[in-house]
């Protein structure tokens, strides 16, 4: 079942007030700051490096897991990543709630994962977020767009360009907008069986 949407801590008094403390905030341009000075421009092979500064801003980083240089992490203690999880390049980890993407797992190239969304019953529209998990060796396509509070199951694919409203189950292949699923995994047609 998809994750609840909790509203952030702090109370908004109105839409315009920010649900970030003075420190959140100033903690956030520190980050963004470090990851363009110190790592957005550096190659491919000095992962261990961006892992480095993952890691001073608590992100929970479990093995060797990979991040690309153009990968975008909005808050990076809210981040826990898997040995060998792979964060593609200008993927877009939003994480305003809690992201956790399993060991071996692909989120893809431009692919989003967005834990924040507004509660629009209420007239301040107040900030609301929900836990996004990414089961291990799971894959999400390039330019997938997850839903806040979705988990995608152990060893599901994910199609490219799809948007991931619900849970999806491990062992699945799953596509479209909305997102659904098409067929177990390990289903898959022979390329010279598919229509063109």
């Amino acid at each position: 079942m998809t994750a609840p949407l909790q509203p952030i801590d702090r109370e908004q008094s109105s839409q315009f007030a920010s649900p970030w403390s003075v420190n959140d905030r100033l903690l956030r341009i520190l980050w963004e700051f470090c990851w363009a000075v110190f790592c957005s421009w550096t190659p491919k092979p000095a992962n261990p490096w961006r892992l480095f500064w993952l890691r001073a801003f608590e992100a929970k980083i479990i093995g060797t897991p990979f991040v690309h240089q153009r990968a975008r992490i909005a808050i990076p203690w809210k981040l826990t990543l898997h040995d060998r999880a792979c964060l593609g390049d200008r993927a877009n980890a939003y994480s305003l709630g809690e992201i956790e993407i399993g060991a071996r797992a692909v989120v893809a190239q431009e692919a989003y994962l967005d834990t924040g969304s507004h509660d629009f019953s209420q007239p301040a529209t107040p900030l609301v977020v929900a836990k996004i998990t990414i089961g291990e060796d799971a894959f999400v396509g390039a330019r997938a767009f997850v839903l806040p509070g979705v988990t995608i199951g152990a060893r599901t694919i994910v199609g490219a360009c799809s948007v991931v409203t619900h849970d999806l189950p491990n062992d699945v292949i799953a596509a479209g907008n909305p997102c659904r699923v098409l067929r177990p995994r390990g289903a898959e047609q022979p390329l010279s069986s598919r229509v063109e």
